[in-house]
């Protein structure tokens, strides 16, 4: 079995089992739902004791759930502006914001980048009159370029 069919098996247990991204990280437990939720989708790992418990509540032979403490190989987006319209906004916030991020970031900090592997990352919903809002808080660690 290659990862890419194990996600497509995650996805169709989930839907099956009517249950929702952040039940199974809670049923696993161990971090962020979101990192869960990556691993699940084939993008993190899970350590041994987070694949058993994945493998339990989705039914998971022995081969699957070591396949999900293996390092992925990341990146499931196609080359290409993204066609998925939810996925397309985060592009467009990089494309339109992402110098000015880099240009605010580097006066406050210097020359170098921000980390997205120490990295944290909530979402969660914000009620408003005119329609609920999505928030989305990312904290990066940052790491100067060193000058050799």
């Amino acid at each position: 079995m290659t990862r890419t069919e194990l996600t497509d098996k995650i996805v169709a247990l989930k839907r099956r089992k009517k249950l929702t991204w952040r039940g199974i990280a809670g049923q696993i437990g161990g971090g962020s739902p979101i990192v869960t939720t990556a691993a699940l989708l084939g993008q993190m790992r899970l350590t041994e004791d987070e694949a058993a418990k994945a493998a339990g509540v989705l039914g998971l032979d022995d081969e699957e759930r070591a396949l999900l403490t293996e390092i992925p190989y990341r990146g499931s987006l196609p080359p290409g502006p993204p066609t998925d319209p939810l996925i397309y906004r985060f592009y467009e916030l990089v494309s339109v914001y992402g110098t000015t991020w880099k240009a605010l970031i580097e006066e406050e900090f210097g020359d170098g980048i921000m980390s997205a592997i120490d990295f944290d990352m909530t979402l969660e919903r914000q009620p408003d009159p005119k329609g609920d809002r999505v928030r989305i808080a990312m904290t990066g660690k940052f790491l100067p370029y060193k000058r050799y």
